[in-house]
């Protein structure tokens, strides 16, 4: 058999590319070393119209230009400032948990007419060899509260942004915390730059689920993190951030003509009540970190008659925040050892998986599907030649109404919107029709449309173990999380999940959730069927 689509091949010797995967690579500063180099962050993460942006910025040059974009359906320059003053500050060695603490550099004052958004923030200064240096940053408009008749809210998936950012050398997978430095830090920071590849990305940049043929019997190569490293970019650009994520699904929607109002997950922690001017709000991409508030407010919302569209993937983590937002802690693995929440009478808040029964809060009961029931597809080993879509089982439903979708069809496999993590519940097949078994707290009413298979571990029989990235840790925490131990029998029982399309009810509201990372890679590759049935729950939910 021949193969015509080999891994790409980015210049990198087999030492080189097991370094990018392995490795901790991450941003410093003085890591540009005589070229010299330019760093900014704002205060918060979101802004609304009228309020000042600060911004803190660190550069070898003595002066910067500022130029700020609205990133919509069409980039729109909204302010550009020239010859503004900076200075090179002093960075903590563990900022990336404690801040970086910089002085406030410039400010200035969102003007009133701003629409909702994301602007990009681009700040370019002249090199010590003369050439050009850059940073980019990002800050959410969101909308002032009132009703929003017709109008969409998109949360974007801070939290998730936090726990992935690698600027300054620690976030919630990897880290240089811990007496060896060795350690991912379970608090980081949002008081930093982001790290390079979650504001903006060339065209080209690969996304995490393979695009290529994988022949028989071959390592799992990991083209996104052999790219990011042979580039200069955080390898953990294609697992969060607005560049590979939010940004398509804001995009498409302004585009097909929906008007969109944009908040970070702070606001549903902290201002709640920002959801009851709207009838549809959107989770979108790679949202896997979230505080127990931040679920209150959308149960309460759907309660009372909101509807929640999440094309969305992994709903995995209660995180805490601290510092009135600035940081955020999530224990994760070392929960049940290391966070003191664990040690109190009331365990609920343990920054650990929602299914932990310390915390009793499976997300199915919020989105219908939990990460523990599915995760990993389409990258590494993990069913690297596995479908593409979703397979319908339930193609008659609302949400496929003009996508010309039939019983067995894949859903997305244009677009590749299956994977790179996604949820689901147990199930089971009757006469041919998925439906939850109950196990997981898959909510009463809910209806299964689609489902494919995925794993929580990378398994083969042929590849050694040596050459592969997540190995069975996923699976040995979650068969300690729900089954009590993590031994090779509990493995056996939940190494094996899916990822879903559900639709239910819920009080005088309603939730539906494509549970899938990768859905808003259909609307990027204008996937047709991905595009319709987006369209059809959006339509839906505003009463169209």
């Amino acid at each position: 058999m021949r193969y015509d689509s080999p891994y790409p091949d980015f210049g990198l010797t087999a030492e080189q590319r097991r370094e990018a995967v392995l490795g901790n690579k991450y941003e410093w500063p003085g890591m540009d070393g005589a070229r010299g180099e330019i760093w900014c962050y704002t205060d918060r993460y979101a802004y609304r119209a009228g309020e000042y942006v600060r911004l803190q910025v660190s550069s070898t040059a003595p002066t910067y230009r500022l130029d700020v974009v609205r990133d919509g359906a069409a980039e729109q320059k909204v302010l550009t400032q020239d010859n503004l003053d900076a200075r090179w500050q002093e960075t903590p060695d563990q900022c990336s948990v404690e801040g970086c603490g910089w002085e406030t550099s410039h400010e200035f004052a969102i003007p009133r007419d701003w629409p909702s958004g994301a602007y990009r923030v681009t700040l370019t200064a002249e090199g010590r060899d003369g050439a050009p240096i850059h940073c980019h940053h990002l800050f959410i408009v969101y909308p002032e509260a009132g009703r929003k008749t017709g109008r969409i809210l998109q949360v974007a998936a801070t939290g998730t942004w936090s726990a992935y950012n690698t600027w300054g050398g620690s976030n919630h997978y990897q880290g240089i915390t811990g007496s060896d430095r060795n350690m991912y830090a379970p608090t980081v920071s949002m008081q930093r730059p982001f790290c390079r590849g979650f504001v903006v990305l060339p065209a080209d940049a690969p996304r995490v689920p393979l695009q290529v043929t994988v022949p028989p019997a071959t390592p799992a190569r990991y083209p996104h993190m052999e790219w990011a490293f042979a580039n200069g970019y955080s390898r953990k650009y294609a697992s969060s951030g607005w560049a590979s994520y939010d940004s398509h699904f804001f995009r498409w929607a302004e585009r097909a003509g929906y008007e969109v109002d944009l908040a970070s997950q702070h606001q549903l922690h902290f201002e709640p009540e920002i959801l009851d001017g709207y009838d549809c709000a959107v989770f979108v991409g790679h949202d896997e970190y979230w505080t127990w508030e931040m679920r209150d407010a959308v149960d309460n919302w759907v309660e009372r008659g909101g509807r929640a569209a999440r094309f969305a993937g992994n709903f995995m983590w209660q995180t805490r925040l601290e510092d009135e937002g600035r940081r955020q802690t999530c224990y994760k693995y070392r929960a049940r050892a290391e966070d003191p929440v664990y040690r109190q009478q009331d365990k609920t808040r343990t920054s650990t998986s929602w299914e932990a029964p310390e915390v009793g809060r499976p997300g199915a009961q919020t989105f219908g599907l939990n990460a523990t029931y599915g995760l990993y597809v389409g990258w590494g080993g993990c069913a690297p030649r596995g479908v593409r879509g979703f397979p319908v089982y339930r193609p008659d439903h609302w949400a496929f109404s003009g996508a010309g979708l039939y019983y067995g069809d894949l859903l997305g496999a244009d677009g590749h919107v299956f994977g790179y993590e996604v949820d689901g519940v147990d199930y089971i097949i009757r006469r041919g029709l998925p439906e939850p078994t109950g196990e997981g707290a898959a909510p009463e009413g809910m209806q299964i449309l689609a489902l494919g298979m995925s794993s929580l571990q990378e398994e083969s029989a042929d590849i050694p173990a040596d050459d592969q990235f997540l190995s069975d840790a996923d699976a040995k925490f979650v068969a300690e999380t729900l089954v009590g131990d993590d031994g090779p029998a509990a493995v056996e029982r939940v190494k094996r999940g899916a990822g879903m399309i559900v639709n239910f009810p819920r009080g005088k509201g309603e939730v539906f959730n494509a549970g899938s990372c990768e859905w808003v890679a259909g609307l990027l590759r204008k996937d047709a069927m991905v595009e319709r049935v987006t369209a059809n729950v959006l339509d839906r939910y505003l009463q169209k």
